[in-house]
């Protein structure tokens, strides 16, 4: 598996845990990062990934509200609302990283971890959260 493909499911992950059990987690996602991979390449991207996504949470979080049409924010599976959390960061913020690149990651973290029809939806709300990045609506 690639490095950084890892340090996105760790990211999504540990977002999935500040979601659910609040920012309390922070305190223990060093132990979870070196538990869950020894690759230090892995566990500092997933660590900056997961700050970085919690720290632009309001922002990342608006644009997938205005992007999921038919779909009520509070609805949205704590699996799901972390993948669109980790990719509207990384579209926003990580120029690095190519658009194609960080939708078709978050496709797949849907597949791996989420409903059939995650990954549509995923696909769906990303290009939507693009349009409007491109628009330069944030």
């Amino acid at each position: 598996m690639d490095r950084r493909t890892r340090a996105r499911e760790l990211a999504m992950q540990a977002l999935y845990q500040l979601d659910v059990q609040g920012a309390d987690v922070f305190e223990f996602l060093g132990e979870f990062f070196t538990e869950a991979d020894a690759d230090e390449f892995v566990r500092k991207q997933a660590g900056d990934w997961t700050r970085g996504t919690w720290e632009n949470l309001a922002q990342c979080d608006k644009l997938i509200i205005a992007s999921t049409i038919k779909w009520q924010f509070a609805r949205l599976s704590p699996v799901d609302k972390s993948i669109l959390r980790l990719a509207v960061y990384q579209l926003k913020c990580c120029v690095d990283i190519p658009p194609k690149v960080v939708i078709n990651e978050a496709i797949e973290l849907a597949k791996k971890f989420s409903t059939d029809k995650s990954p549509g939806f995923v696909n769906g709300v990303l290009d939507a959260v693009l349009k409007r990045l491109e628009a330069g609506d944030s």
